[in-house]
């Protein structure tokens, strides 16, 4: 087939009758009717060969019929594999029936109904579990933990949405692997109620019907929509706290002795240069609203925040494992095992090339695709750079004032973009080079996939913020020494207070943009232009009219096709990176990926019921690959944090100097700790300010941050006693803060089952069921035997005859 689809019932119209066949709806091509010399759909190639031969073109051009002819040997191969594919179907024993051409032009319809007989014998052959009549009551328990979860239901009954599965039931039906000779509960399920209980943002305080979305949409699609629940529902808490640390951070700045001390225009501190000739010296003060800005996010209870992310992840996988344990009992995946499907290829390169050069071949393309995203960052850089040195000559006062919020901002904005652009790119490179590997397996193929899209998209989102974190003012070098960018040295040294505020605002506008823009804003307009697209080709006089006379499949024809779940994962994988990597920096991201995920879950939904056409159901019990990158993630989160806290913030050079070096043990005289002196008179030639007096005054020794010794000491402008104080302080933060909080997470890990209590109970205790109802029924069978009783057994009933 041209085009594979699965149909599916919309809900705009579901008061109209669905038809009764139609499990399957495959939608093709219909080759267009050609011009009396060109072969029609039905005449075979010799009889359009022969028609050509008596009937020559005159006025033709040999290319340009050469090219039709191709195509027509393309439409006659597609034709004739589609025929063999029906006739394969047929011979499964499925009914088809065949529209084409009906009301939408060039568009074949091909109906497949699935004969009951049919169905029970394909799921007695993949031994499928179903719900038997047979029944049991399901002990909740005595315990403590069992009271609370009881309390904690009756609570939350009214934020459960409002369909017959969810309601609190004490008896649950015994599955059995299906058999044509036992009797099952059909359940019968409608688009409508998950559109009304699911796909509506009216609902979004409500828990999600996970158990009726895997019944419509499959276990793996269940799966993906049970973990964005449990990660939202998990970031409340995460955003409470986040929320009160910025809070701690607002209430405590007019405490803060440094930003008072930066503020304090007594102090009169005069600052170097921050690039040759075109800068001038500057005032301290006029650095007050960063600093003071900076606290919000740069206090004490920065690294107590960070210790409970770390802690908050691992709860979450913890709670995760339990969730999903769950699900597979529920839903009688426990003894399921994924079959190895092979991986169907256009080409297969392992013929041209060996394996080790197809290795190697992706090895280089990866790490051509990392430096070209460092290349991006250093382009960045440089419009930083040079936009800075060009607004400090400026003579428009306008330009001058607020240079570096605009700067930072601005260069914010442009890495966003790129990010987005290359977004694209790196995932179309990672689907290619995963082409060229020739995976065996499905299973393979999609976890080289994952993994190669997952290392792009990761450097691509997360290099300018590691370069801001930890790269960026490291190298700068010192006045009358300067490593040259451009003619400019200092304009990438951090702010006074460091790197912590421009990492949040890389932070806040990357986070929020990739939120806003490329996942909420695509998620809507992408497939409503391509479905308003698809709409264009019919006639606008004849769309109202055929919009009331197309059947459901016809409607259906125009809705986009579901191209897998990674793109969904992907996003909540980088999502999750944001609020655990640097979240030392930016306590508020939990709470912003909480405000998205909330809308995030409806448009999803939404997206499933009434965009996409309904995927194949596919059996899975768990999330695969995505649980091991998120457990990878939330590891380096806590060595990430570590290197935060240590380096880019001002907590260890504060906590150093006050039980160090500070007079009276406060944070008193703490900026003047900090900064350095330079004798004006030690500039290089040519790279003293053009404008000396721009302060009123003769500048003899200016400031700047750094520790360094005084040019009047023996080793004038070398790393001082205290920067080697610090640094050591530094180093063992780090080791003892992994060390410390890696062991905390392990603890929680140990101390927190995978498998509820409960469920392993119910486990054993179902098994024991089984075990019993099949010796009963052996004893029942050696008893008919015995007295001669020939009734028949129960067989497989049709879901209309149940109840």
């Amino acid at each position: 087939m041209h085009i594979i689809s699965f149909f599916f019932l919309a809900p705009e119209s579901s008061a109209g009758k669905r038809e009764t066949k139609g499990h399957y709806v495959l939608t093709y091509h219909v080759q267009k009717p050609q011009s009396t010399h060109k072969q029609s759909s039905k005449s075979c190639l010799c009889c359009g060969f022969k028609r050509e031969q008596k009937n020559p073109p005159t006025h033709e051009d040999p290319e340009l019929a050469a090219q039709e002819q191709r195509l027509d040997y393309h439409e006659d191969d597609q034709r004739l594999r589609r025929e063999e594919f029906e006739e394969n179907l047929r011979e499964m024993g499925l009914e088809m029936e065949k529209e084409e051409g009906t009301k939408l032009p060039g568009v074949g319809f091909l109906k497949i109904h699935a004969p009951w007989d049919v169905l029970c014998r394909e799921a007695e052959f993949m031994k499928l579990k179903m719900p038997t009549i047979k029944k049991y009551e399901v002990s909740h328990g005595s315990s403590i933990a069992e009271k609370v979860n009881l309390f904690i239901q009756k609570v939350t009954a009214p934020l459960q949405p409002n369909v017959g599965e969810n309601q609190t039931e004490n008896e649950k039906p015994l599955s059995y692997p299906f058999s044509r000779e036992k009797m099952y509960v059909i359940l019968v399920l409608s688009l409508q109620i998950l559109y009304e209980q699911w796909a509506s943002y009216s609902i979004f305080y409500k828990y999600q019907p996970i158990g009726l979305v895997r019944k419509y949409f499959g276990e793996k699609v269940g799966l993906y929509f049970a973990w964005l629940g449990v990660y939202t529902q998990m970031l409340i808490p995460a955003a409470i706290v986040g929320v009160i640390v910025f809070l701690y951070g607002c209430a405590t700045v007019d405490d803060n002795i440094p930003s008072m001390e930066v503020c304090d225009e007594r102090n009169n501190i005069t600052m170097c240069p921050m690039c040759d000739r075109a800068c001038s010296y500057w005032k301290l003060v006029t650095a007050c609203g960063t600093a003071r800005a900076s606290h919000l996010f740069d206090n004490a209870a920065t690294v107590f925040f960070a210790i409970f992310m770390a802690l908050w992840a691992t709860m979450f996988m913890e709670h995760w494992k339990r969730r999903q344990m769950r699900l597979n009992y529920i839903w009688d995946l426990t003894s399921f095992e994924d079959a190895e499907v092979s991986h169907t290829h256009p080409f297969s390169v392992a013929k041209l090339f060996d394996y080790k050069y197809i290795f190697l071949l992706c090895s280089f393309v990866c790490s051509m695709q990392i430096f070209v995203t460092l290349a991006i960052v250093f382009g960045v850089v440089l419009y930083r750079v040079s936009i800075m040195t060009a607004l400090h000559m400026s003579s428009t006062p306008t330009f001058r004032t607020n240079i570096r919020a605009t700067v930072k901002t601005t260069a914010a904005i442009i890495n966003l973009i790129i990010i987005i652009i290359m977004d694209e790119v790196y995932g179309a490179i990672a689907r290619w080079l995963t082409i060229m590997e020739v995976p065996k397996t499905d299973k393979s193929f999609e976890e080289r996939l994952i993994f190669k899209t997952f290392i792009l998209k990761f450097a691509n989102a997360f290099t300018p913020i590691v370069y801001l974190a930890f790269f960026r003012g490291r190298i700068i070098g010192r006045p009358g020494k300067y490593l040259y960018v451009m003619g400019s040295y200092r304009m990438e040294e951090c702010a006074h207070a460091g790197c912590l505020m421009e990492l949040c605002i890389q932070l806040c506008i990357t986070m929020l943009g990739k939120q806003l823009i490329q996942n909420n804003l695509f998620e809507i307009g992408v497939p409503k232009l391509k479905k308003m697209l698809r709409q264009r080709k019919i006639d606008k006089k004849h769309q109202e009219e055929l919009n009331k006379t197309l059947h459901r499949h016809e409607k259906d024809h125009f809705l986009g096709p579901f191209v897998g779940l990674n793109p969904e994962y992907m996003e909540m994988i980088i999502q999750f990176g944001m609020v655990t990597l640097f979240v030392a920096s930016f306590p508020l991201a939990p709470l912003f990926a909480l405000l998205n995920n909330v809308i995030e879950i409806r448009l999803d939904a939404k997206k499933f019921v009434t965009e996409l056409r309904r995927p194949i159901a596919v059996r899975a019990k768990d999330i695969g690959i995505w649980y091991t990158l998120l457990r990878g993630i939330s590891k380096v989160a806590v060595i990430v944090n570590a290197f935060v806290i240590s380096f880019t913030s001002d907590f260890i050079p504060r906590l150093v100097y006050q039980h160090m070096y500070s007079a009276d043990g406060t944070l008193h005289g703490f900026v003047n700790h900090t900064l350095s002196y330079f004798n004006v008179s030690h500039f290089q030639p040519g790279t003293e300010p053009m404008k000396p007096m721009h302060l009123g005054y003769k500048v003899e020794v200016c400031r700047y941050k750094d520790y360094r010794d005084p040019p009047w000491s023996a080793t004038p402008y070398e790393f001082s006693r205290e920067f080697w104080a610090i640094l050591a302080a530094r180093l063992a933060f780090v080791i003892v803060f992994q060390n410390v909080v890696m062991l905390m997470s392990d603890f929680v890990d140990w101390l927190i089952p995978d498998i509820p209590k409960d469920i392993s109970i119910q486990i054993h205790k179902e098994r024991n069921l089984v075990v019993e109802l099949f010796m009963k029924e052996e004893r029942g069978k050696k008893y008919r035997n015995t007295i001669g009783d020939p009734s028949p057994q129960p067989l497989c009933s049709h879901p209309s005859s149940q109840a």
